[in-house]
């Protein structure tokens, strides 16, 4: 009788699916507790590589800057277009960073259903995402100057798209310069990263 019901309820259109239309506070908490437990025990599987190399560093910085700053947000953005329309609301990574980077990247290279967080596994390699993680440890830490420094060309028009100039969204065709990313010296010195991210 329930799953009939249930049948019946999706069936007659009743539920508001608007993204401008926020869940049930029971949704919202199954669905928060579907999406925790889900990623956890996964995550205990992957071992993350050395994160510090500040080319890791300067090469996640031009992709989080092409992929990511439309909806995580940067130093200095506060809102874009693209972000104000999204159900829910993606974190603001330079607030919050990220406290596990297995988690971190699960999520990226997996993506998260019922969200706009896209699997980056589709069109990126594991060396490509890995320098996302190295980069999220250090955004928190970084002012928009210091941002801009290491995303080096690639930036954001502010209204959810990106301004790209010599830079294809972030695909992994061209090898990693041994030498510098974004055109930085590989002596500019990097912020520490912080115990807790």
């Amino acid at each position: 009788l329930l799953a009939a019901g249930f049948g019946v309820w999706v069936w007659s259109g009743s539920y508001e699916i608007g993204a401008d239309k926020p869940h049930w506070p029971l949704t919202e908490w199954v669905v928060k507790v579907l999406r925790e437990r889900s990623i956890q025990p996964q995550a205990r599987l992957i071992t993350p590589p050395g994160l510090d190399d500040p080319a890791m560093i300067r090469r996640g910085a031009e992709h989080y800057a092409a992929m990511c700053s439309s909806c995580h947000l940067t130093p200095a953005m506060r809102e874009t277009e693209l972000r104000q329309g999204l159900y829910p609301q993606p974190p603001d990574l330079f607030e919050h960073g990220i406290h596990d980077p297995a988690e971190a990247f699960w999520k990226i290279k997996h993506g998260i259903k019922m969200s706009a967080m896209a699997a980056w596994g589709k069109s990126h390699s594991d060396a490509a995402m890995w320098d996302m993680v190295a980069f999220l440890r250090q955004l928190p830490q970084l002012d928009e100057a210091q941002f801009e420094a290491l995303a080096g060309s690639a930036g954001n028009d502010g209204h959810g798209g990106m301004s790209m100039h010599g830079h294809a969204h972030g695909h992994d065709d061209a090898p990693a310069t041994s030498g510098s990313a974004a055109g930085m010296p590989m002596d500019m010195p990097m912020p520490a990263s912080s115990a807790m991210h």
